[in-house]
């Protein structure tokens, strides 16, 4: 059977499964597969598996409770091995990149920031500040040529992704000095911003803090939405 593979621990890593199980139904059970330096908790993969509510707050379970006890790499959900050996021959030959990425996380969360801005927001702020938008825009309105509309629509949505990418670079550069690496993922039509930062543990109020200020300086036509603390998913 394939093996569902969860986290990569050092091999002294505390593993307190006691209580936990892992996806499925009937829900696996947790087992550990070692070398001398690494450690990694599976289970039996379950046929078909879907991200069902239950199988991945089992999973996300699993993480929490290792990382509680130090350094983890989370696997992320629906990773699966062809066996317990394979997942030991990449321990071993893996074995340096994987110490030192958890030397790396080590005491650390995720956090993740998407952000968006009010579309009506943005262009009244666009009409106001180009003229020759605004002049085609009448001519569109007044019943202008299909090449004026289209002219027109071209170069809102050029306005629009640059600012939007303005933005994103100016949230970025406030935010990363208060985290220790951050990383970038496409954002969703609605957004403008989906940025990961890695955050010490003891600073994650203080990394909270900057981004609710953030979020309050650029007022009611942005919507901020902060999801963590996660396992550092981003980063492994």
């Amino acid at each position: 059977m394939s093996t569902y593979i969860y986290a990569i621990t050092g091999a002294g890593h505390p593993l307190p499964l006691d209580g936990l199980h892992g996806v499925g139904e009937p829900a696996a059970a947790l087992r550990v597969v070692r070398t001398d330096r690494l450690a990694a908790v599976v289970s039996d993969a379950p046929p078909g598996l879907r991200a069902k509510r239950r199988d991945v707050m089992a999973h996300q379970g699993v993480l929490e409770a290792l990382m509680e006890k130090g350094a983890t790499l989370p696997m992320r959900f629906g990773l699966v091995g062809p066996s317990d050996e394979e997942v030991t021959a990449a321990l071993e030959r893996e074995a340096d990149a994987y110490e030192q990425r958890l030397a790396e996380l080590d005491g650390q969360v995720e956090y993740n920031l998407k952000a968006g801005r009010d579309e009506d927001d943005l262009l009244r702020e666009i009409m106001a500040d180009s003229e020759e938008i605004r002049r085609l825009n009448e001519r569109a309105r007044g019943g202008g040529s299909q090449e004026d509309r289209i002219a027109l629509g071209e170069m809102v949505a050029r306005e629009v992704s640059a600012r939007h990418a303005k933005e994103a670079e100016e949230v970025t550069g406030r935010l990363a000095g208060a985290a220790t690496r951050t990383s970038t993922a496409e954002p969703a039509p609605q957004h403008f911003l989906n940025l990961s930062f890695l955050v010490h543990r003891e600073q994650t109020d203080a990394f909270v803090a900057a981004v609710r200020r953030e979020a309050e300086e650029r007022g009611d036509a942005y919507a901020y939405t902060l999801t963590g603390p996660l396992p550092p998913y981003s980063f492994v």
